[in-house]
């Protein structure tokens, strides 16, 4: 029985996670970068404080890779993100049936739980020199469409971290 709850509860996760992609120029030294700063667009596709969070999330995730945001940086990062409302897969089934020489049915399903919406955040890194991209990530998620701020704050530390895991690339 015991470990029936940890199957479920390994299933739950690996449902719930995240997907990340990661690409760059393979040809970028990029112990050479240590300091950042971002696009004054930054942040298409998200409403302001959504933007706000995922600023402060990212500089709090490369200050602790070493790095400091400046006016004269190193770098760019620019994110954005695109959304679309995922299938609901929670449903209760609900069907009526008949008999006899004449049959019929209706059959449907009553969606439970909240709206889920997926959503692809994509993080760029620019070089300030030249213009060109050196390092991109591309975060597929879901985020429950009526999520708190809390829940949201919690939700893009959660990916944001993971898309930094493997960044700087390891040659």
């Amino acid at each position: 029985m015991n470990k029936l709850k940890y199957l479920f509860l390994f299933l739950f996760i690996s449902c719930s996670t995240s997907r990340v992609v990661y690409d760059y120029d393979s040809k970028t030294n990029f112990k050479k970068y240590k300091t950042f700063n971002f696009f004054e667009d930054a942040g298409k596709g998200l409403n302001e404080l959504d933007i706000k969070r995922v600023t402060q999330i990212i500089t709090e995730n490369l200050n602790i890779k070493g790095m400091e945001i400046s006016e004269t940086p190193d770098f760019y990062v620019n994110f954005f993100s695109k959304e679309r409302e995922s299938a609901n897969r929670n449903t209760i089934g609900v069907g009526i049936g008949g008999g006899g020489n004449i049959g019929f049915g209706i059959s449907g399903g009553i969606p439970i739980g909240r709206k889920k919406i997926n959503q692809i955040l994509t993080i760029d890194f620019v070089e300030a020199t030249s213009n060109e991209l050196i390092w991109q990530s591309e975060i597929n998620s879901e985020m429950n469409e009526r999520a708190s701020p809390n829940e949201k704050k919690t939700h893009y530390s959660q990916i944001v971290k993971k898309s930094f895991t493997k960044y700087p690339p390891k040659k």
